[in-house]
């Protein structure tokens, strides 16, 4: 198969590893990539939003299967218009992506489908937002509606901090704090079948002890010894395959990854939102421990024929990620610092421990790899068990040379300490 990637982030770095590792993979394209993607794909400059330009691309490169990474091509319709060349696409149609794209649409959704998840107000006026708030109470929860590339979240005490967000948005959900710990659990489906993947969990703040401001997540870890092990069949049961079969209901089936963030509640599980894409960096984790062959799972997916897929293979190992992000990021990040040491640990550290690369940039035919943008670098590890994963994940880390950036030290230490 010649396959094609669209997007640049470590996500998608992650699939290319992985689809590289593939022997049904003939030829492997990434547009338009990164850095570290262009060492086992070959990178063309597109437009990833604009999908004449993707279908473009994928019929001169005769691609059997684009692979749609990011949420806002997918909100966009680019797998719209893939499809309708005729080509192969994993991912969800503009409409079906609206999982993501519209959180008061995945509520509506959610409650067709009877799935458990948050009471919630969608607010339109700042009325309505001082009468959600004051319904709900302290910690306040506020969203905005859109997408926000996972920094659209506000969890605060202060009112007046949620009020600031909620106002900053067109249209907002305010939804009652669930307690109890995350996970992230992905489901590969073709829009009848659901095959899921394993959980694993991320660490969405900037600092170490969950401190700090929200981001697109600094870290993560599979799989999670603390999680019941009926988790991802109840999972399955309740939120994953009803979802599914509503989208079809509705006229609007959904193809591709379908992600659910969950709280484990005192009442049980609790759907916090679904993504219409492989979750970064949980992603990195997740496909660390896939032994299937991934390009015939997303193959399946793309032609509806997921059911007549052998059930898939995990490693028994761990996998830790730990994300290098640059100086001040979250904010305004700094971008353009040289990063050294990333041959030190593809010589030192492989294969247990690679750098996935996010935010890069190489300056010129063989020059230095520059910082590109507030997360830089996935630096992943598999291991016997997470301190193992985690030990090789913080070797590798140490090596690599960036000035001011930034991670997170405890990255899975409380699961690999049973705590």
């Amino acid at each position: 198969m010649k396959l094609l990637v669209i997007g640049a982030g470590a996500r998608e770095h992650a699939l290319c590893r992985s689809l590289s590792l593939d022997p049904a993979v003939t030829a492997l394209h990434c547009a338009p990539g990164n850095a570290g993607i262009a060492e086992v794909a070959e990178l063309h400059p597109v437009d990833a939003l604009d999908g004449a330009a993707v279908t473009a691309l994928a019929r001169k490169l005769e691609a059997d299967l684009v692979v749609v990474g990011p949420e806002a091509p997918l909100v966009a319709g680019v797998a719209d218009a893939v499809r309708a060349a005729g080509i192969p696409v994993f991912g969800p149609s503009g409409e079906a992506a609206q999982l993501e794209g519209s959180k008061a649409f995945a509520k509506d959704v959610m409650a067709g489908a009877a799935v458990p998840t948050a009471r919630s107000y969608v607010c339109t006026t700042a009325a309505e937002i001082d009468e959600a708030l004051d319904a709900f109470g302290a910690p306040y929860v506020v969203k905005d509606d859109g997408l926000a590339a996972g920094k659209g979240v506000v969890v605060t005490d202060d009112i007046e901090a949620a009020r600031a967000h909620a106002n900053a948005c067109d249209r907002v959900v305010i939804e009652e704090f669930l307690d109890g710990p995350e996970v992230s659990l992905f489901a590969i489906t073709d829009g009848k079948t659901v095959v899921p993947l394993q959980p694993a969990q991320d660490f969405k703040r900037a600092l170490d002890g969950d401190a700090g401001p929200n981001t697109g997540g600094m870290g993560a870890y599979s799989p999670l010894p603390w999680a019941d092990p009926k988790l991802v069949d109840e999972v399955l049961a309740t939120v994953l395959q009803p979802t599914v079969d509503e989208m079809a209901r509705r006229g609007t089936p959904f193809s591709g990854l379908l992600y659910a963030g969950l709280a484990i509640t005192s009442r049980g599980v609790r759907v916090i939102e679904f993504n219409a894409r492989f979750g970064d960096p949980e992603t990195q984790v997740v496909l660390a421990r896939l032994q299937t062959p991934l390009a015939g799972v997303l193959f399946a997916s793309a032609t509806g024929t997921l059911a007549d897929l052998e059930p898939l293979r995990w490693s028994e190992d761990a996998a830790v990620t730990v994300v290098v992000a640059s100086h001040n990021y979250p904010d305004t990040p700094r971008t353009g610092d040289p990063i050294t040491g990333l041959d030190d640990v593809a010589a030192q550290d492989a294969p247990y421990a690679y750098v996935l690369h996010a935010g890069t940039k190489r300056e010129g035919e063989g020059g230095p790899v520059l910082s590109a943008g507030g997360r830089v670098l996935s630096v992943t590890a598999t291991g016997t068990d997470l301190a193992r994963a985690r030990e090789r994940a913080y070797t590798a880390v140490a090596r690599i040379g960036l000035d001011g950036s930034q991670h997170r030290t405890d990255i899975a230490a409380k699961a690999a300490a049973g705590r």
